[in-house]
C-alpha cells in the first residue's frame, strides 16, 4: 500500500497517449504521410489499436531492422505537421491535471513519446503540466516517477502499470487504450477507474486517506467514483 510522503508535496505522473490525449487520428495521419513518402504499406488502422510502445517497435512490423532508426526519425520530423492538430483530449484530461494542481501538488507527464512532441500536443490543447518527461517506457518510467517524487502513475496501459510499480507509486489505471480492465488489474494496477472524469473525486478521497483512497482496487473503484 502507497501512502503520500510526508516531506514531499504530492506529484501525480500521468502517461500521455490514450490516457491525457486521443492522439489515435494524429497518429494515423502520421503514419499515412510515411507510408506516402517511402512507397512502404503500412497498416495505421491497425497500427493505432496498438499505441503504448515505443515508435521502433511498432515500425519493425513494416520496415526491416536496417530502417527502423531511419525512418523513426523521418517519423518524428514529420508528426508535428499531420498529428498535432487531429488530436483530441481524453475526456476529463484538463480536470484531472488541474485537479492535483488545485490540491497544490505536481501534475507531470510521463510518456514514451518524443518529449518535444508531447510537448506539441499539450500546448496545442491547453494542458499546462509542471513537467514533461519523453522517452521513457514500462518500467524505465520509474526513472522520472522517482526523481519528481511522484507518489501516483496513471496511464492506461499494462507498461504505465509497471512503471508505477517499478517506481514504487500507486499504479492508477483508467481502460481507455489498448487494454482493457482485466488486463490492467492482472498487471497489478491498484485502483481502476472508468476514465479521468472519475479522477479529482477519486483523488480528493486519496489525498483525505492515503489508505482508503488506494484499498478500493476491485469494482468498488470503478463504482465508487464514476
Amino acid at each position: 500500500m502507497t501512502s503520500l510522503p510526508d516531506a514531499q508535496p504530492l506529484t501525480v505522473g500521468f502517461d500521455l497517449d490514450m490516457t491525457l490525449i486521443d492522439s489515435r487520428p494524429g497518429i494515423h495521419a502520421a503514419y499515412l504521410a510515411l507510408s506516402a513518402e517511402t512507397g512502404v504499406p503500412i497498416d495505421a488502422d491497425l497500427a493505432v489499436t496498438r499505441l503504448g510502445p515505443p515508435l521502433d517497435e511498432e515500425l519493425a512490423h513494416w520496415f526491416p531492422a536496417d530502417r527502423i532508426a531511419e525512418m523513426g526519425d523521418r517519423y518524428r520530423e514529420i508528426y508535428p505537421t499531420h498529428a498535432i492538430a487531429p488530436t483530441l483530449l481524453m475526456a476529463g484530461a484538463r480536470e484531472a491535471v488541474t485537479a492535483v494542481q488545485a490540491l497544490g501538488g505536481r501534475a507531470i507527464v510521463v510518456t514514451a513519446k518524443h518529449e518535444p512532441n508531447a510537448k506539441l500536443h499539450l500546448a496545442h490543447l491547453g494542458v499546462e503540466p509542471d513537467a514533461v518527461i519523453g522517452w521513457l517506457w514500462a518500467e524505465a518510467k520509474a526513472e522520472a516517477l522517482r526523481a519528481h517524487g511522484a507518489s501516483v502513475y496513471v496511464g492506461d496501459h499494462t507498461g504505465d502499470v509497471r512503471g508505477a510499480r517499478t517506481a514504487g507509486a500507486l499504479s492508477v489505471a483508467v481502460p481507455t487504450g489498448p487494454c482493457d480492465e482485466a488486463e490492467l488489474r492482472a498487471a497489478g494496477a491498484e485502483v481502476v477507474l472508468p476514465d479521468l472524469l472519475a479522477f479529482p473525486r477519486w483523488l480528493r478521497s486519496y489525498v483525505a486517506d492515503p489508505a482508503a483512497g488506494s484499498a478500493g482496487a476491485g469494482t468498488a473503484a470503478s463504482a465508487d467514483f464514476a
